[in-house]
């Protein structure tokens, strides 16, 4: 079956979310478009050219959420996701819309689910590609680090962007943060609530440095990050460890 009639049959969608990426923003509507029919794309307050990139697309039947004020990825995730369930999407596949994400990898996703229908696949990148950043390979071994702490489950990748979401199986509950937080806290909600977790390998690029726009602020972004894993740390004692531990016994 042709991969666009297979996501249709499937019920999955892609949804972008972005803020200020107008270099990058038409190349991966336009890769993607390559895939599916049905994609939407969240413009979390942009202030550049978004706004006339997206007025382009009004004939090629792609949706579009828009709003004034930044309120972090999460957030346009999280418009993304209810929005993608109101239209009557199992599924939606994420990427980010500075051009690291390949949408030859939307296949991948795809063969995975069919595999393992309601599950969450994770996008896993090498983290020895060329031009990682040192800080992002960091910031995921910590990230790792403490999800095995909080889940007792083994992820190459907390930190990408690029996944397969299953909407029936999520609940109001993931949604406490906001900003890019926001996808740790639901891949250690899902192990909780017993979702499986499948990493599949991905292709990422990274610009040169002169080209890249990153929102990231370290400083801000790691503390709040770190605060959510004491937080999860907490809430694994007294909620996530009974929760996993009720589903091993009775829903295996």
């Amino acid at each position: 079956m042709e991969l666009k009639s297979c996501m249709q049959t499937l019920g999955i969608c892609v949804i972008i979310p972005t803020f200020n990426n107008a270099g990058t923003l038409r190349e991966v509507i336009d890769s993607c478009l390559d895939w599916t029919t049905s994609l939407l794309v969240v413009n979390d307050g942009s202030t550049d050219d978004t706004d006339e990139i997206l007025s382009s697309y009004a004939d090629k039947l792609i949706f579009v959420i828009n709003y004034s004020r930044n309120r972090g990825k999460g957030y346009a995730l999280k418009r993304g996701f209810a929005f993608a369930k109101a239209h009557g999407f199992k599924y939606a596949i994420t990427l980010d819309a500075d051009g690291q994400h390949r949408a030859l990898d939307i296949p991948v996703f795809v063969k995975a689910i069919i595999a393992n229908p309601n599950a969450l696949v994770i996008g896993s990148r090498d983290l020895e590609a060329k031009n990682m950043p040192a800080g992002n390979t960091f910031a995921n071994k910590f990230s790792n680090f403490w999800f095995k702490i909080q889940t007792l489950r083994s992820l190459p990748d907390t930190q990408t962007g690029y996944r397969l979401y299953p909407l029936s199986c999520m609940g109001s509950l993931w949604w406490v943060t906001s900003r890019y937080e926001a996808e740790l806290e639901m891949l250690v909600f899902a192990a909780w609530h017993g979702i499986k977790l499948v990493p599949v390998p991905i292709h990422i690029y990274y610009a040169p440095i002169d080209e890249r726009v990153s929102h990231f602020r370290p400083g801000v972004d790691f503390f709040r990050i770190s605060v959510l894993n004491i937080i999860l740390c907490i809430l694994a004692i007294i909620y996530g460890g009974p929760r996993m531990l009720i589903n091993k016994l009775f829903f295996r």
